[in-house]
């Protein structure tokens, strides 16, 4: 008997080709300055279900990047996709806005209510949800990033970390496909950071929503399963963590640290010790440094 294997095609949910933009400067007179790329012939796809992370200094490009995903930015030159929807089509812009949420760096530019489940609630109304359906995606949200117990609560009673969970949960009520964060824990202490990147990786692994996670700190990355490094418009890294942070030096070139952990694998594999490239975590060090000695 004859059997054929079957393979599943997991679609993409963004894309974009040989995208351009340019900021034009212009005098009080409406003439041309000046221009600047911004972006510069990128070329990316992005499957359901992944976990990306857009790494790069300020200016690299990857909040405009992000922009143009969200279609709060349109492109010079080339084309952004979500979900098979050309970001340019304008009957299309809220169907875009709905698959493709987004989080900004600072929650009280997004948080409007003045009840945290009134904030979340204020996605689905204006998209029409009935009342009912309303109420259950605001408890089903704030579950998800850990918030239902602070539903009554005033935002203004909420420490950054919980207001930016708010903020997420406000998007997911939505129900999009895809989560795009700009800079969202720039703000935030790193107790707030790590319960907003906490929220982000369980809604990835238990809901599977897509996210796009824009940023500068390199230990939020470690759990993306594709790292794009930006640098002068361009994306000149690409591929997995352990593979971007196995290349220290080139990071450091384009004005990146990597995570400390790596950084001091990477001093000891300088000293002479057997230590592989590209270590992510704690344990994946300790585990190097017991095998080293088991094999001494």
């Amino acid at each position: 008997m004859k059997t054929e294997s079957c393979k599943i095609q997991v679609m993409s949910i963004v894309e974009t080709k040989n995208l351009k933009f340019e900021y034009i400067r212009r005098d009080d007179e409406g003439n041309v300055e000046g221009i600047t790329t911004a972006i510069d012939d990128v070329s990316l796809e992005i499957k359901q279900g992944d976990f990306i992370a857009i790494l790069g200094h300020n200016g690299s490009g990857k909040s405009t990047l992000a922009k143009h995903i969200n279609a709060i930015l349109y492109p010079t030159e080339g084309t952004v996709w979500v979900d098979g929807m050309n970001t340019t089509d304008e009957a299309h812009l809220w169907d875009i806005r709905q698959e493709a949420g987004m989080v900004f760096q600072n929650p009280d530019n997004q948080i409007i209510g003045q009840v945290v489940e009134e904030d979340v609630g204020f996605g689905p109304e204006n998209l029409g949800v009935p009342t009912e359906e309303i109420w259950q995606r605001v408890e089903e949200s704030l579950k998800a990033v850990g918030m239902y117990e602070f539903r009554k609560y005033s935002p203004n009673k909420l420490s950054g970390g919980q207001k930016q969970r708010v903020s997420i949960a406000g998007v997911i009520a939505m129900h999009p496909k895809c989560i795009i964060l700009d800079e969202p824990t720039a703000m935030l202490d790193p107790n707030g950071r790590k319960e907003v990147i906490r929220a982000v990786r369980a809604l990835n692994d238990v809901e599977e929503i897509t996210v796009i996670l824009i940023t500068h700190y390199m230990e939020e990355v470690i759990h993306a399963n594709k790292v794009y490094v930006m640098d002068g418009g361009n994306v000149v890294m690409q591929g997995t963590p352990k593979e971007i942070f196995s290349r220290v030096d080139e990071i450091k070139g384009y004005g990146l640290e990597v995570p400390q952990v790596t950084e001091l694998g990477y001093m000891l594999k300088k000293s002479g010790l057997d230590i592989e490239d590209g270590i992510l975590t704690v344990d994946q060090l300790l585990e190097q440094i017991n095998k080293m000695e088991r094999d001494n």
